[in-house]
């Protein structure tokens, strides 16, 4: 029998292209019959893993003439590299790129850290999340940029917050965005989002996610909107 072979497989990236898509999709895109293979069980280092998307739902590897695609960013991001989408050149940057950090849209470096919740913090995540009656799923950032670092988690009044030393995220059932002129943009996984300004010196990011909304800010301003943009595409349901 014919070995089967496992490779990363660009075509599942899950991340948006920039351009005309009808240009993209009538030079670039071969339509194909594939199965989604839901038998196919995973181990990275010993522990058992379940690839899961931006939504925390759980992701089936594709199955295409003996050989098996895995979604790139979530096996990325159990493997602890960074990865992005440059769309200047079409291209998915696993790792560094030509030995510095991945590129961002705009053609500057973004790069970004796995956060590794410990027991305790975890904990304390799904804590936060029980005090809300029909809330309690925890959802948690699973990324931030290189240099920031995860403080504490808090239940408000109306939501969760995760501190860090240059950013602060926030998960409610509340858009905190009413009232206030805004920007739409569409984050790198497709997502629709919305920057405003509640004051002059403030700005947040928000975006709706299942049942709830998320909103990013950096209180000491020292993160750019493209890092922020970057760091919402990883919100997802907290991993066991």
């Amino acid at each position: 029998m014919k070995s089967k072979k496992m490779i990363i497989a660009t075509m599942v990236f899950g991340m948006a292209v920039t351009g005309s898509a009808g240009v993209y999709a009538g030079t670039n895109l071969e339509k194909i019959s594939a199965y989604l293979n839901h038998g196919l069980g995973f181990k990275v280092n010993g522990s058992a893993y379940t690839p899961v998307d931006g939504n925390g739902n759980k992701l089936a590897p594709i199955t295409y003439k003996d050989t098996t695609y895995l979604p790139v960013r979530a096996l990325a991001d159990a493997l602890k590299v960074p990865v992005t989408f440059d769309g200047k050149t079409n291209q998915v940057i696993i790792g560094k790129n030509d030995g510095g950090s991945a590129p961002s849209n705009g053609g500057s470096t973004i790069e970004l850290s796995v956060i590794q919740y410990t027991a305790a913090q975890k904990q304390a995540i799904q804590k936060a999340f029980a005090q809300f009656k029909g809330f309690e799923t925890a959802y948690a950032p699973t990324q931030m940029t290189k240099g920031d670092a995860f403080d504490k988690v808090a239940a408000s009044d109306d939501g969760v917050s995760f501190l860090f030393k240059h950013m602060r995220i926030v998960i409610s059932a509340r858009d905190y965005s009413g009232g206030y002129a805004s920007q739409a943009v569409q984050l790198s996984n497709g997502v629709k989002a919305k920057w405003y300004s509640p004051s002059s010196d403030k700005q947040l990011l928000g975006f709706n996610l299942n049942d709830r909304v998320v909103t990013i800010s950096s209180q000491d301003k020292s993160l750019s909107k493209a890092q922020l943009e970057k760091v919402a595409v990883g919100v997802a349901k907290l991993s066991k």
